[in-house]
């Protein structure tokens, strides 16, 4: 894998603050990532000293294998859940690519 890109998709992923989530496929499109799978594999890989708490499926849901676990974190953080779901038009993290091009 690419270790630019690498890097890049942990510096997004790390740029997302508390109480607010993103979908993998927002991380991928602000990083410059092909796909929203390599931003999770990225994640499985090598982020555990990330928030990725705060990363979702497009649908506004965990992860299922991590979804107890991640839905506690983001409600200490103040992120809401109706079940299994958080509203990302509530929630989701409005970043824009930073100036100049990508990370």
């Amino acid at each position: 894998m690419d270790e630019e890109l690498h890097e890049r998709v942990r510096a997004v992923i790390g740029d997302v603050p508390p109480g607010k989530v993103a979908t993998y496929g927002d991380i991928a499109n602000l990083a410059g990532a092909p796909s929203p799978r390599l931003v999770g594999a990225i994640l499985a890989e090598d982020g555990s000293d990330l928030p990725w708490h705060r990363i979702l499926r497009a649908n506004g849901t965990p992860a299922p294998h991590l979804a107890q676990e991640q839905l506690a974190r983001l409600r200490a953080e103040g992120v809401l859940a109706d079940g299994q779901k958080v509203d990302l038009r509530v929630y989701r993290w409005q970043q824009e690519e930073p100036e100049g091009g990508l990370w």
